[in-house]
């Protein structure tokens, strides 16, 4: 037989009240106070400084509180962590096991994000650690406050976002009215006056125009870097290492104009701050004359059109290959008799020298097959029959002068009425043929060659025709022509 089972009792034990901090031999509760204001104004400054006095002075004369530190955040966005410093190093004391209690006057002072701000309550509530948000009057330790936390903390993120709607559109309205945001930090030749307008620094402007002037020279890109870093030229940074991309970024720069472009970036998540370049997304503002330039119009005009040209040829080219380099000028100018294309430089071995030499590009670099009857052409007979040519032009250079104005005169009548695909082609040979005569007018240019100069024959020289491989027909800007024999 079985014995009848004994009574089941259930005791039940009442939970532990917290001890009284106040009492003697009790530890004290040791209490934080996190402040944060978003922006730098004033008023939010003050409020700032009255939020740190008031936590002062609540957690110090709180019987059986232990003041541990004001963490303040000054002038930054709630809605991203990262950037918080003094939120983190809360954090940080938190973990260490320094903190018991965190006070804070709203949600929306301590998160605007929803996602990081439950992260947050959570990982303390693990270590035992509260929060008390004194406006919405809610202790995180409390069982059932994770989902009031989150509906306060989903409307402080709608704010957020709202906020940021908000001053987007004053923004993009200030920018439409032409107002400026100046930003030069990394800008060579300019400093930010206490007025907030860009001032000119001469010593550092004097290399920019230098940079412009001899890039719509046609020197390149390179060889302007190589020259500024072996004279030990300082860039914005200190640095006097120059690169490619570093004169590039200078010519592509509106600023040195005087002009400014609005909205070249734009914010993808209000949240996450994260930025994205603009590239046609949102609308643009190209604002003139908004300060001093540095770079006159004409030479900035040049340039742009210059690094169109460079670009367009650029895409044009054969696939290089072999002994072909795009440092020589007559790359761009010297073309087939037979199928048109450009010409380019190779080194032949002759009696154990070499010898620069001049060949059809679809014959070196795509096939040997392809346009056999193409003449090739030794370097040092090109450059003689076009010092020739360039001398002639100079000895008669008033009357280039002349005719180079009246082709002046029929392409801006041209361009009034021209497609836009045309304008700006029409544009880059006005502002060559504008160059052109400023250069001619100078006696310093005007002097004979005495060597191959390809800043003369850039100026100069609209295009190069091997007629055959003793002769040349060179095409000067204005529309006068020269054959020339090249032995």
């Amino acid at each position: 037989m079985m014995n009848n089972p004994k009574e089941r009792t259930v005791t039940i034990i009442p939970a532990r009240k917290k001890a009284d901090p106040t009492l003697p031999g009790v530890p004290r509760t040791r209490v934080a106070a996190y402040c944060r204001v978003s922006t730098c104004h004033d008023n939010q400054r003050n409020s700032y400084q009255t939020q740190i006095a008031y936590y002062t002075e609540l957690i110090t004369n709180t019987p059986g509180w232990e003041l541990v530190g004001i963490f303040a955040d000054e002038g930054l966005s709630g809605t991203q962590l990262l950037r918080r410093t003094e939120m983190n190093r809360l954090l940080a004391k938190c973990r260490e096991g320094g903190i018991d209690l965190i006070l804070c006057k709203s949600i929306s002072r301590f998160a605007r994000n929803t996602v990081d701000l439950l992260d947050i309550v959570r990982d303390l509530k693990a270590l035992g650690i509260g929060v008390k948000f004194e406006k919405e009057n809610i202790d995180t330790l409390q069982v059932d406050s994770e989902f009031i936390i989150s509906l306060y903390a989903s409307f402080a993120q709608a704010e957020s976002e709202s906020i940021s709607q908000n001053v987007l559109w004053g923004i993009r309205k200030k920018f439409a009215e032409g107002n400026v945001r100046y930003n030069l930090q990394n800008t060579l030749g300019y400093r930010m006056s206490d007025a907030g307008l860009p001032v000119i620094v001469e010593e550092e402007a004097r290399i920019v125009r230098e940079i412009f002037t001899a890039f719509a020279e046609g020197i390149s890109m390179k060889a302007i870097a190589r020259d500024l870093t072996q004279r030990g030229i300082p860039r914005r940074n200190g640095s006097t290492v120059w690169s490619r991309g570093n004169v590039l970024t200078i010519l592509r720069s509106e600023k040195y104009a005087g002009d400014a472009i609005l909205q070249k970036s734009y914010t993808l998540d209000c949240l996450t701050h994260r930025r994205a370049v603009n590239y046609g997304q949102r609308p643009k503002y190209y604002i003139q004359n908004a300060h001093e330039a540095i770079v006159d119009r004409q030479t900035y005009d040049r340039v742009r059109l210059e690094l169109a040209r460079r670009s367009l040829n650029a895409r044009r080219r054969l696939p290089e290959k072999g002994t072909y380099r795009t440092k020589y000028l007559l790359n761009e100018l010297l073309f087939c008799p037979i199928c048109g294309a450009n010409y380019k430089r190779t080194i032949w071995k002759l009696r154990g020298q070499s010898v620069g030499v001049w060949r059809c590009g679809t014959r070196l670099e795509l096939d040997k097959s392809k346009c056999p009857a193409s003449p090739s052409i030794h370097e040092d007979k090109l450059h003689s029959a076009l010092i020739r040519a360039v001398n002639k032009a100079l000895a008669e250079s008033a009357e280039l002068i002349h005719q180079v104005e009246a082709e002046l005169i029929r392409l801006q009548q041209e361009a009034v009425n021209a497609a836009e695909n045309d304008r700006e082609e029409l544009k880059r040979r006005i502002c060559d043929d504008l160059a052109l005569i400023e250069y001619l007018r100078d006696e310093d240019h005007t002097a004979p060659l005495s060597h191959f100069d390809q800043q003369a024959v850039r100026k100069l020289v609209e295009r190069i025709d091997v007629c055959d491989k003793t002769s040349i027909k060179v095409h000067f800007r204005g529309g006068t022509e020269e054959t020339v024999p090249a032995e």
